[in-house]
């Protein structure tokens, strides 16, 4: 035991001795050729060790791909705003790497965030033409955090319009990566399109009501709602802050653990967050076990809740065979699987703990008070504006003059706390680790929809509990499909550990066809 912990220390120093080495000037240790395509943190962090990227090269890499697809091409309309000051930021990098090594755990990694997050250095949009020109006094935590940690806001992504569906009066609609006629997944569409297509390393969305995990599915990412008091919502604009939430969306599930590292944790801007305090672990990635599924026990969800389910429905079945190939891979990793399993009164629950429209309006007026300088000054004003998107208006009228005094909404938390009830009873009768399920009742729609389906990626927004999305494969139309993993609170690390070892012995994810490598590209 002692040699092979010597020798772990061994190859520890040698690490460390080689990245000081090449940030002093070195010449560059041999390894793996870098490809932009599918990069990784980790991946980047070693190419630049071994001399063979600079931080420049890797944000021009992407800049040129955001030029050659996001506008041409296939016209994704994923990003709204590219950051002018990006390559400065990158030279700037490059310059403390030479001089002093890498600044954070994200050194000059590029982060695509969803244009909903308040930046101070380009406009913040929430996918509205209506604040086309709006750019806030002050960063979001979580942009100062990401910063803080050495990354790069690469750009603001496209949304749907005040963080519903894919459409918005800012820059249109987003496309579907792996086929543009298709739903990508709203309303944090322009991040996960982004994530996709290469057009940064990880990317930052919005969840009320599965705002991260729909696109996530949709586009064959990782994607993550944490626990609601886990990460600051402080420069978001609000919805439905009993719900709202940020959270990662990546292309494996570690660059996910290593994002959130970095943006969980008490911040004083938003008071929730003090909920969380003691209990983020030292680093979510000590959980990436590679045998992480054995001796793990899941709950699976068969249950249709979504309003247009049909379980009779060809397109139905085949997401259920995706779950039950899931299932399987589960099981041949060691994992033990209660299928199905069953929540009393889950949809029921979900329909009485209803979608927050008591809240809107508070928040919504409370949050554009900061802002003076705004072009509108409340929910009121948004909506009587002849620039909002039709089917948007309708829906924001709804919220007017309803507050969290009423009684409906005292009757909608009682019933989200009952669901949570008999959620935590059946995790410990069944001795359950997590519950595992489709997040999705059909493939992605051709576009435009004629309705929002509902979906059963409501039922962690309804708990405010955790739930990790990661690629399970794709339909006979080859567009992707994720499974959803969901715990009780503060367990990120518990579906970090199941998805990791999925992940790794699954390998669903694959790059879309739309946008292949460039000439020259790294």
């Amino acid at each position: 035991m002692k040699r092979i912990t010597s020798l772990f220390g061994a190859v520890a120093l040698l690490l460390t001795h080689m990245k000081h080495a090449t940030a002093q000037g070195a010449p560059p240790q041999p390894g793996p050729r870098f490809h932009v395509l599918e990069a990784t943190i980790d991946g980047i962090h070693a190419a630049m060790r071994r001399g063979e990227l600079t931080c420049t090269q890797l944000v021009q890499a992407y800049l040129n791909r955001i030029a050659a697809y996001d506008q041409a091409g296939p016209k994704l309309d994923a990003i709204q705003t590219v950051n002018p000051t990006a390559m400065a930021l990158a030279a700037k990098l490059d310059a403390e790497y030479r001089d002093v090594g890498p600044v954070g755990p994200l050194h000059c990694i590029p982060v695509i965030v969803k244009d909903e997050i308040e930046t101070s250095f380009m406009p913040t949009t929430y996918g509205s033409a209506i604040f086309k020109q709006f750019t806030p006094p002050k960063n979001a935590t979580i942009v100062d955090r990401l910063q803080a940690a050495g990354a790069i806001i690469l750009a603001k992504a496209n949304m749907g319009e005040f963080a519903v569906g894919y459409a918005g009066t800012a820059f249109g609609d987003c496309h579907n990566v792996y086929d543009i006629t298709r739903d990508p997944g709203g309303s944090s569409c322009g991040p996960a399109v982004g994530e996709a297509a290469n057009f940064a390393t990880v990317a930052i969305g919005e969840d009320t009501g599965g705002s991260v995990r729909g696109p996530a599915s949709n586009e064959s990412l990782v994607g993550l709602r944490p626990t609601l008091p886990l990460v600051s919502r402080a420069g978001l604009l609000p919805s439905t802050p009993t719900r709202d939430t940020l959270g990662p969306m990546t292309r494996s599930v570690r660059d996910a653990a290593i994002v959130l590292d970095v943006i969980a944790g008490y911040d004083p801007a938003d008071p929730v967050t003090a909920q969380s305090y003691g209990r983020k672990p030292e680093t979510y990635t000590s959980y990436l076990e590679r045998n992480g599924l054995r001796g793990m026990r899941f709950g699976v969800i068969r249950t249709a809740v979504g309003r247009d389910a049909n379980p009779n429905d060809p397109g139905y079945r085949e997401i259920q065979s995706i779950l039950t190939a899931a299932t399987r891979d589960l099981r041949e990793r060691g994992a033990e699987v209660v299928d199905p399993i069953v929540i009393p009164r889950l949809r029921e629950l979900l329909e009485q703990g209803g979608n927050g429209i008591a809240e809107t309006e508070q928040a919504t007026n409370a949050y554009l008070a900061q802002y003076p300088q705004a072009p509108v000054h409340t929910l009121k004003d948004i909506v009587d504006s002849p620039l909002l998107l039709p089917a948007r208006h309708d829906d924001l009228a709804r919220r007017l003059g309803h507050n969290t005094a009423e009684l409906s909404y005292l009757q909608e938390q009682q019933a989200r706390e009952t669901l949570r009830t008999i959620v935590l009873k059946v995790m410990a009768d069944n001795r359950l680790d997590a519950f595992v399920y489709g997040p999705s009742e059909r493939e992605p729609a051709p576009i435009p929809a004629t309705t929002t389906p509902g979906s059963i990626r409501r039922f962690a927004a309804t708990l405010a509990y955790p739930a990790l999305g990661v690629p399970a494969g794709y339909t006979s139309h080859g567009l992707p499909i994720g499974i959803e993993f969901l715990g009780r609170p503060y367990s990120e690390g518990t579906l970090l550990r199941a998805a990791y070892d999925y992940e790794r012995t699954t390998r669903h994810r694959h790059p879309p066809a739309t946008t292949p490598p460039l000439p020259g590209e790294p």
